[in-house]
């Protein structure tokens, strides 16, 4: 459970909402719990086309979980450039990037051990 005893099911349906609300592409969860030595539960990990484009994504996520869930990140990292930002949400970690960000830093590769389901809006 997160904070506030929101089930991480229901944080991961908001967030991905929250995504898809303003266009964000090639949205993956990762799931991360058979894996040792993890510091979270899963990540979503999403594309998109511009710095404007990825700080609407990550308020675009802010507000929904905030209205439908009551809950916060506990962290948020890379606001300022905007090539990747990462919202921790404890048990569910996000990631939006532009899309050279994320071929560069290719943490589908890193992480190929997790479950890996991509989301079709």
């Amino acid at each position: 459970m997160t904070k506030k005893n929101v089930s991480v099911d229901e944080l991961i349906t908001v967030i991905i909402k929250g995504i898809e609300e303003v266009k964000g592409q090639d949205i993956q969860l990762f799931d991360l719990r058979e894996i040792e030595n993890t510091v979270t539960d899963y990540f979503i990990i999403c594309t998109g086309n511009s710095n404007t484009q990825v700080n609407a994504i990550s308020s675009s996520v802010q507000k929904l979980v905030s209205k439908d869930l009551k809950d916060k990140p506990w962290h948020i990292e890379g606001e300022a450039n905007a090539e990747w930002v990462l919202m921790d949400y404890v048990n569910v970690v996000v990631h939006i990037f532009q899309k050279s960000t994320r071929e560069f830093y290719d943490i589908e590769s890193l992480w190929g051990d997790a479950k890996i389901t991509v989301i079709t809006a």
